[in-house]
């Protein structure tokens, strides 16, 4: 089945590809996203409209997400955690934590956007990675202290 990806979907393709996938794959999880299947597209809206206006509004976000990154760029966030004797945290830092936290600085970045391999579990700094759009990101900076308010061994 030839699908018409009308959102960039990862490890599949952008936003106006035409890809080929199983039936299933499409039904499940395409179609639900609002990705339409190609010979809808060619009935209701036509094989010349289509192409123009992906381009435009790629490139209007393209632009939008150029700014985004340098703004982004260099921004430190920083969190206080409770931590045990050895300087290991009782709970972590999560890609939602961080989104939440650059939210409270005026950046909207969806927790989908940091690239997190697994959460922060240590004491100490972090250049973490945000993938604003497709290969466009930006290096923000993660510091996890101490919190100074809690006694030591306080559980």
């Amino acid at each position: 089945m030839q699908i018409i990806l009308q959102e960039d979907v990862d490890n599949l393709g952008h936003r106006g590809d035409v890809v080929t996938v199983k039936p299933g794959y499409a039904r499940n999880f395409l179609l639900p996203r609002k990705n339409r299947n190609r010979s809808y597209f060619w009935q209701h809206a036509g094989p010349r409209t289509y192409p123009h206006f992906a381009g435009k509004k790629t490139a209007t976000e393209m632009d939008a997400a150029h700014k985004q990154a340098e703004l982004l760029n260099g921004v430190a966030v920083k969190f206080a955690r409770k931590t045990g004797e050895n300087d290991q945290m009782f709970g972590s830092v999560t890609s939602g934590d961080i989104s939440e936290a650059l939210a409270a600085q005026g950046f909207k970045v969806d927790k989908r956007q940091i690239q997190l391999g697994e959460p922060i579990k240590t004491i100490g700094e972090k250049d973490i990675t945000v993938k604003v759009f497709r290969d466009i990101t930006a290096v923000i900076k993660i510091t996890v202290e101490k919190n100074p308010n809690l006694p030591l061994g306080f559980l």
